[in-house]
């Protein structure tokens, strides 16, 4: 069922979907051709994801497919972009994920669309702090070979403008800005005098968003409220935001914009791909003792983990769909429908439930389509609204989310938090990111939580914010000791202690400390990472979930 608004036609030039030939992408011999554009701004609160979005459900209403994309590690935004296009909304972090996987990554995206939009973060040049240009909007528009729509927030200033957007262009020769959209413009008169000053700067204006026609999309502690908080509220904010678009911007010329793109350099990423690499060693996912422990004591010493062991090449599965349905109800196969030991026995396709609904809305797609590949069955279960596990569960992955909103909610669904209990304490791998690792807590807030770890958790008024790297200084069900990841931080909660005895990761930078819980086969921290930077963490969890 598409999700794409309905938006009604407004009086901006028709948009006809492009020819045949973009579809699929073409591929000619210097790479993939997908019409794109990325959206940026020369700082936060401009207007990006309005814009965006917008064009987004406006060139969907017109029948074009249409790619999603976020730059840097953001949830959220992704959700309204799948609302808009109907498709998975998708991140591109270059810090996460390395700049090499920025264009594979996009491609695997964008595959059968007509047209891509990637929005920005933070302003054009902004990226991670210290590393120049890394993870910046500006970094992956030249990665992907991009033209930039600049989106000016106009609402203070008239003949200025000018010297704002010549400074955008000419700051990286390599950066192509292709047009403006000017946003929270006041009145005729003062567009008249902002075109006439950009008329110098010869970059064309694709766009005029009145001041009056600003779309409120609610927002709290940790930036907009999530599409599947608010679904029926946000389909009429997508909406709006795409009827706004279409009014005051030129989508003949964007898309022009977007067709002058030349192609991108590189293959399209595949789950199936990069899990066989790990499993033949073509790329290396998580190298035990890579690099030592960065200077950390081992948190178990003198343990040697046993070998992993290795499946058969038929073990592995194409990659999930982009919705996964609930659970058909079967019989159990134990307390809270956990999986009895002959179910997770070697070379069968063990059940990987992964916590969905309101309360857990952080997950990169690339996840879920790792897991399959690597031979699990996904299948998402809301702890807001199931009693019980998903029926034959191996293994659990608890990703981010708001469970401080729904504390309450979460504890009085005292069943499942007890089967979560269960299976944690048979040994089987669970995996829990920021708000997994407070579901996974004694307490949130003083409401009960699942009580696997002998933690409290509660709000806090401080916001902690960053990109981390990180060595693993133990063994655990992601990673053998010794492996790096890097990871993001994006939370206003705090865990008492902030690491067990054995820790998940020791963080070296941007300051040195261990944090997170390793215990039996669970593996629970802060640090938000993306698996397809190292997918061996998807095959080494699944190998734990058929073996544990």
């Amino acid at each position: 069922m598409s999700l794409s608004p309905s938006v009604s036609p407004s009086p901006s030039p028709s948009v006809s979907p492009s020819p045949s030939p973009s579809v699929s992408p073409s591929v000619s011999s210097g790479g993939a051709v997908v019409p794109r554009i990325v959206v940026a701004a020369p700082s936060s609160g401009c207007g990006k994801t309005t814009v965006a979005t917008g064009l987004m459900a406006a060139f969907a209403a017109r029948g074009l497919a249409v790619s999603g994309h976020k730059v840097g590690p953001d949830y959220i935004d992704p959700g309204y972009h799948a609302l808009a296009t109907g498709r998975t909304g998708r991140n591109l972090d270059a810090y996460l994920c390395g700049p090499e996987l920025i264009a594979p990554l996009f491609l695997h995206g964008a595959a059968g669309c007509d047209l891509a939009v990637v929005e920005g973060v933070m302003g054009l040049y902004d990226g991670a702090a210290g590393e120049g240009e890394l993870a910046s909007t500006a970094q992956v528009a030249k990665l992907l070979r991009a033209p930039v729509v600049l989106v000016v927030d106009a609402s203070s200033q008239s003949r200025s403008v000018a010297a704002l957007v010549h400074g955008f262009v000419s700051w990286d020769p390599e950066v192509r800005v292709g047009g403006v959209i000017l946003n929270r413009v006041g009145s005729e008169r003062h567009e008249a005098l902002l075109r006439e000053a950009l008329d110098a700067v010869g970059v064309p204006v694709l766009g005029v968003l009145r001041r009056a026609g600003r779309v409120e999309t609610p927002s709290r502690h940790l930036g907009l409220v999530p599409v599947a908080e608010r679904r029926g509220a946000a389909v009429e904010a997508v909406a709006a935001m795409g009827a706004l678009v279409a009014d005051g911007c030129d989508l003949e010329a964007v898309l022009g914009v977007a067709r002058a793109a030349g192609a991108v350099v590189g293959r399209a990423w595949s789950a199936g791909d990069a899990v066989a690499g790990v499993a033949a060693g073509a790329c290396v996912g998580v190298a035990a003792g890579a690099g030592g422990l960065g200077g950390f004591a081992p948190a178990t010493p003198g343990f040697s983990p046993p070998p992993l062991p290795v499946p058969s090449p038929g073990d592995s599965a194409p990659g999930a769909p982009d919705r996964p349905g609930r659970p058909r109800p079967r019989t159990p196969d134990g307390p809270g429908g956990a999986a009895s030991g002959a179910s997770r026995s070697r070379g069968a396709r063990p059940v990987v439930a992964v916590a969905g609904g309101a309360a857990f809305t952080f997950s990169y797609a690339e996840h879920a389509e790792l897991l399959a590949a690597a031979g699990a069955e996904v299948v998402v279960f809301d702890p807001l609204r199931d009693e019980r596990l998903p029926d034959g569960t191996a293994g659990l992955v608890v990703g981010g989310g708001f469970p401080e909103v729904y504390a309450g909610e979460l504890s009085a669904n005292e069943p499942l938090r007890k089967a979560v209990a269960q299976l944690a304490a048979s040994g089987a791998p669970v995996a829990a990111e920021c708000a997994g690792l407070l579901y996974l807590c004694r307490e949130l807030d003083g409401q009960p939580m699942c009580g696997v770890l002998d933690a409290s958790a509660r709000m806090t008024e401080r916001l902690t914010l960053g990109y981390r790297d990180a060595v693993a200084v133990g063994d655990s069900v992601l990673a053998p000791a010794g492996s790096r990841m890097r990871g993001h931080e994006f939370h206003r909660t705090a865990v008492e202690p902030g690491a067990g005895t054995a820790p998940a990761w020791g963080v070296t930078a941007p300051a040195r400390r261990v944090e997170g819980f390793v215990q039996q086969g669970v593996h629970a921290s802060y640090l938000h990472t993306h698996w397809a930077s190292e997918p061996g963490v998807a095959r080494r969890f699944v190998e734990r979930c058929r073996t544990s």
